[in-house]
């Protein structure tokens, strides 16, 4: 373990490897991994867990005896393969469970959680660790998270959540991208919910969220390993605030590209013009990137086996501007353009989405219907949705001001 630390920002289930006595707390203990629970350069953390633990005399036969998988990755399906040959039982919180039952918590005291996030509200492992706070708090749990970079980094953006707008998608009133690790996150929940809960985090050493190249990403030192199957590697996670609404459209969001979630197109739009109306509209919303017109054709789920032209977002580069870059400003822009180029385009997508049936996807991705509104309305101009936004993304870096607990 050591060989992989040396010199490098050191993650939360490493800094707890280095004192093994500072994760068990109690006889039992339940470990929440997500499927890129890894450590440089290609270890797992089950793996190194779970040699950590071998021959060690303060160790119940029950360490590590429960995991909960979150996320549909190969990987997950992996470890439940793996711990059942160990006689340990796995339980998932991704489908129709999505809650700790009662039959889960009776197996362990500690949970451990080791997340790794992608910085945007709707990404689901957010809303898993709330459900699990509330069920800790409920059953009297200790909760200890591991914590992880937020490859995103700090910058905030977005429209807040709205009351009556949570989802599965959307664990409570913040914003689209939320600048926080997991375990600021975890205590903000803690804070706003008013739970009473032991919680514990073992933060990051030497994590730098605003230092260059990676701005949150300890790129060049750390390996990249998809945390589900569509985020394969930085440049997707920095476009992903923005990117994340093409799911709620008819528009391709690269899935079943090399690049998915980095570009966006359909077979009936004329990408050329559309970059061009953005222009004209707000420019300012197209900085910190470069944008270019491209082609593809999607192997699986929206347009397979059609020729789409489309924009890709390039963030990688001395094109890229950590602070000028605004992804969530950048597609509703898009959206207001194709909108104003082909005014009937058939744009929404309406679908079950994320175990939700009654509400729009777009608007269940923004936690309300304001973005959608904004873009089909033809006296709408981007200083309309620039003023709420920006109220909201002060609203929100001040009620988690007193969270951060990392700085530079």
């Amino acid at each position: 373990l050591q060989m992989f630390l040396s010199g490098l920002e050191a993650h939360g289930l490493e800094l707890g490897l280095r004192d093994r006595k500072s994760l068990i707390l109690l006889a039992y203990s339940g470990l929440l991994p997500g499927a890129v629970g890894v450590l440089l350069p290609v270890a797992f953390g089950y793996d190194l867990m779970k040699a950590a633990f071998v021959g060690a005399t303060l160790m119940s036969s029950s360490i590590l005896l429960v995991f909960v998988l979150v996320d549909h990755n190969v990987r997950s399906g992996s470890i439940a393969r793996r711990a059942k040959v160990h006689g340990i039982p796995v339980f998932s919180l991704y489908g129709e469970v999505r809650r700790p039952t009662a039959e889960m918590l009776d197996h362990f005291d500690v949970l451990l959680v080791d997340l790794q996030d992608l910085g945007c509200r709707i990404y689901t492992f957010i809303t898993t660790l709330r459900y699990l706070l509330e069920a800790a708090a409920k059953h009297d749990k200790h909760v200890i998270l591991l914590d992880r970079p937020n490859p995103a980094g700090r910058p905030v953006e977005g429209l807040i959540l709205q009351p009556g707008w949570e989802s599965f998608v959307g664990a409570g009133p913040m914003p689209m991208r939320h600048g926080l690790t997991m375990g600021e996150m975890g205590r903000w929940f803690i804070e706003t919910l008013g739970l009473d809960v032991e919680y514990d985090v073992i933060g990051m050493d030497g994590w730098q969220p605003t230092a260059a190249p990676g701005y949150g990403w300890p790129l060049n030192e750390r390996s990249w390993v998809n945390p589900s199957p569509n985020a394969p590697n930085l440049w997707m996670a920095r476009c992903y605030a923005g990117t994340v609404m093409l799911e709620g459209t008819n528009l391709s969001e690269g899935r079943g590209t090399t690049r998915p979630l980095e570009l966006f197109g359909a077979p009936d739009i004329d990408s050329g013009k559309l970059l061009s109306v953005m222009e004209q509209i707000a420019p300012r919303w197209m900085e910190g990137c470069i944008l270019r017109e491209c082609w593809f054709e999607p192997t699986f789920q929206k347009h397979a086996g059609a020729l789409c032209a489309g924009i890709q977002i390039h963030t990688e580069g001395a094109g890229y501007d950590h602070q000028a870059f605004r992804p969530w400003r950048l597609m509703a822009l898009a959206f207001k353009a194709l909108r104003r180029i082909q005014p009937e385009y058939n744009l929404w997508r309406d679908f079950p989405y994320e175990y939700e049936h009654e509400q729009l996807a777009i608007d269940l991705i923004n936690g309300s219907d304001l973005l959608r509104l904004w873009v089909d309305d033809d006296n709408a101009v981007p200083a309309d949705l620039e003023t709420v936004a920006l109220e909201d993304e002060i609203r929100w870096q001040d009620a988690c001001a007193a969270v951060l607990a990392y700085s530079g």
